[in-house]
């Protein structure tokens, strides 16, 4: 019966003398030639990017891998506080922590950019974006990629990914409307709001051609590096404890 049986895939195969992935012989063809940004995107798209490509794609990683103390790294470090002995439950944690507040964003703003996009006719891609700030504003719903808690002006990461985009031709219809939903917005909703850097990277990743409907997944993907760090500099540095304890012992009971 198990002779009959067969689980086609793409991605990676072995046998009692070699490991292969993506077709490539993992040994000889992949490891020491191929970037770690490099083949996520090649596991994903299920092609090899081009250099361009992979300079564009591992700046979004570069972006999105640490913001400070966020919630996604504070839940990390209480949790790595808690159980030491459970690393990947203090990853975990924090990963668990992306939606769309923090992280999650990339996402949504890919998706919200590829709808609006689909429903577009012409080029004007300022008339696009107001067209879509103000439905969004009539329906009650948030632009998402607009506004930061801590960048009011400007996220610095916004402009640098789309220079890199830019420079290796990879400027497309998503960053183009972003930047357009940065131009026109203040006249639907009255007030100047940054683009920021999430919203940015689920732009860039959406003119790479990857699916929206995954884009968190790279959020995460970066946002893992930026824990470990998080974790490792925990037990360097600790502060969790103090955290814990500052809560605890403000705590306040209100029936």
């Amino acid at each position: 019966m198990a002779d009959e049986l067969s689980f086609p895939t793409g991605l990676g195969t072995s046998d009692a003398d070699t490991i292969s992935l993506l077709g490539q012989d993992l040994a000889a063809d992949l490891m020491g030639r191929v970037g770690f940004g490099e083949l996520a995107f090649w596991l994903v798209a299920g092609r090899r990017p081009s250099a361009g490509e992979v300079r564009l794609f591992e700046a979004v990683l570069v972006a999105l891998a640490d913001h400070g103390f966020t919630p996604t790294a504070i839940a990390a470090r209480l949790t790595y506080l808690s159980a030491p002995d459970s690393l990947q439950g203090a990853l975990a944690a924090g990963l668990l922590g992306g939606g769309s507040r923090f992280l999650g964003v990339t996402e949504d703003c890919g998706r919200f950019l590829a709808a609006v996009l689909a429903e577009a006719s012409g080029d004007d891609f300022d008339a696009i974006a107001l067209d879509a700030v103000t439905r969004a504003k009539a329906e009650k719903r948030f632009v998402p990629g607009l506004g930061h808690p801590v960048h009011k002006v400007e996220d610095p990461r916004t402009p640098v990914l789309i220079r890199i985009a830019t420079e290796e031709g990879i400027y497309g219809p998503h960053l183009r409307l972003f930047e357009a939903i940065g131009r026109v917005h203040p006249q639907v909703l009255h007030r100047r709001l940054p683009l920021n850097g999430a919203g940015v990277c689920g732009a860039a990743l959406a003119d790479l051609g990857l699916p929206v409907e995954m884009l968190r997944g790279f959020a995460l993907l970066a946002r893992a590096a930026g824990l470990l760090g998080q974790i490792a500099e925990e037990r360097r540095r600790p502060i969790a404890n103090q955290i814990y304890l500052t809560v605890d012992r403000n705590a306040v009971y209100e029936a």
